[in-house]
């Protein structure tokens, strides 16, 4: 079996184990990334493309901005309708100069991507029978599987950025890892299409029929979802369906704006809460989905993944150029903090613009549980202290520093 050595081993070749390894790459520290599919699959994942500014630093910081800074639109705000009243959120005005940027996760990981491979360095695309060995101790290995040969990777660290259904994750001994999850009673339905987006900002839609949701990639192409049962396939959904199912769930000045077109891609994704505590076990490290899930409403999913890659690198670094191994038992308490407060904004506005049918809701009768809801909601959209609330949080909140 071939030996192969570098000093941090990613499983995982999304945006995250991307630009971790890049990261890395730039302080001098070596890295492999391990990845289950192809390259072309991996560009293939439709996901959201809403970035905070910490990640947008991050990006730059990595070197791999220049495309994103060309083509990523600056987004000062957005628009929340209910029942077809909307309530525009200055970003900019409320959360004290920061923006959010536009940027397709697609376009993110193709730029990634490409600068890993300009950069010469390694990547196993197609691996399979991936273990993580002996992460207790001080030299934690990696076997795996690619092209018909067996490898045996060594290394100091192993960050997981291979998703919730990876195997980083499962190497935790069930006995000493908590999950929390909550499993949400509809899915999103997103339908991608090259037509112009029918609003220069995203509108979160409450409606009588359910929670839509108007997005956009580019001035020429959009993205726009439907809340719909668990219940219904995508292929169910014809584009004629589609299109007349959101005009009557937008606001009616937007929805007479509507163009409609052919979709590019159509599927349904379920919504999740999900946390794994801790983060962390021996020299393994969880990263973005390997640890946590969030429904998609508050745009933290990316988001938080990358706030992860930026506490563990500036902990690899304070190892490797201080020498400092203390640090490394910072990891899953200032990734879990940031992690908590996404989770909990995310299942807040989800509560809050999702109909939720006759299902109850912990102690509340589902009327009961819309009334609190829409109270909320009236709060929050008609109170500048409300709107600064969901403001912050929509841009993120700071990254934390090391102690």
């Amino acid at each position: 079996m071939p030996t192969i050595t570098t000093q941090v081993a990613i499983i995982g070749a999304g945006p995250s184990g991307l630009l971790l390894g890049q990261l890395l790459s730039k302080q001098g520290i070596s890295n492999i990334i391990l990845e289950r599919v192809t390259g072309e699959y991996v560009l293939g994942r439709i996901r959201a493309g809403i970035l905070e500014q910490g990640f947008v630093d991050l990006v730059h910081e990595a070197g791999v901005g220049e495309r994103m800074q060309r083509e990523g639109e600056v987004h000062d705000g957005f628009e929340i309708a209910v029942y077809g009243q909307r309530t525009h959120i200055d970003l900019k005005t409320l959360a004290g100069g920061k923006t959010v940027m536009c940027y397709g996760q697609t376009e993110i990981t193709r730029d990634l991507m490409e600068a890993r491979q300009q950069a010469g360095l390694q990547t196993y695309y197609q691996s399979s029978d991936v273990a993580l060995c002996d992460v207790k101790s001080d030299k934690p290995y990696v076997t795996f599987q690619h092209q018909g040969e067996s490898y045996r990777l060594e290394c100091d660290y192993i960050a997981g950025c291979d998703g919730y259904h990876g195997v980083s994750r499962k190497t935790i001994p069930e006995d000493l890892r908590t999950e929390h999850e909550r499993v949400y009673p509809f899915g999103w339905l997103g339908l991608l299409s090259d037509t112009p987006p029918v609003s220069e900002e995203l509108i979160y839609s409450k409606s009588e029929r359910g929670f839509a949701l108007a997005s956009r990639r580019s001035a020429t192409r959009s993205r726009y979802y439907l809340q719909v049962p668990l219940s219904d396939k995508a292929e169910d959904w014809s584009d004629d369906a589609f299109w007349a199912e959101l005009k009557k769930r937008l606001p009616a000045d937007a929805a007479a704006k509507l163009v409609t077109g052919p979709s590019i891609e159509k599927s349904i994704a379920p919504l999740r809460s999900f946390v794994c505590e801790p983060m962390q076990y021996g020299n393994l490290f969880l990263v973005g989905d390997a640890a946590h899930i969030v429904p998609p409403t508050g745009a933290k999913g990316l988001n938080l993944a990358a706030s992860d890659v930026a506490t563990l690198c500036k902990i690899l670094a304070r190892v490797y150029r201080d020498h400092d191994k203390a640090c490394i038992d910072q990891y899953s308490q200032i990734a879990l903090r940031r992690v908590w407060h996404g989770e909990r904004f995310s299942w807040w506005l989800s509560n809050m613009l999702h109909d939720f049918g006759d299902t109850a809701i912990s102690d509340m009768d589902s009327k009961t549980f819309e009334r609190f809801m829409n109270s909320e909601l009236d709060y929050y959209l008609n109170h500048e202290e409300g709107r600064k609330v969901i403001a912050n949080q929509y841009v993120g909140l700071p990254y934390e520093d090391l102690q």
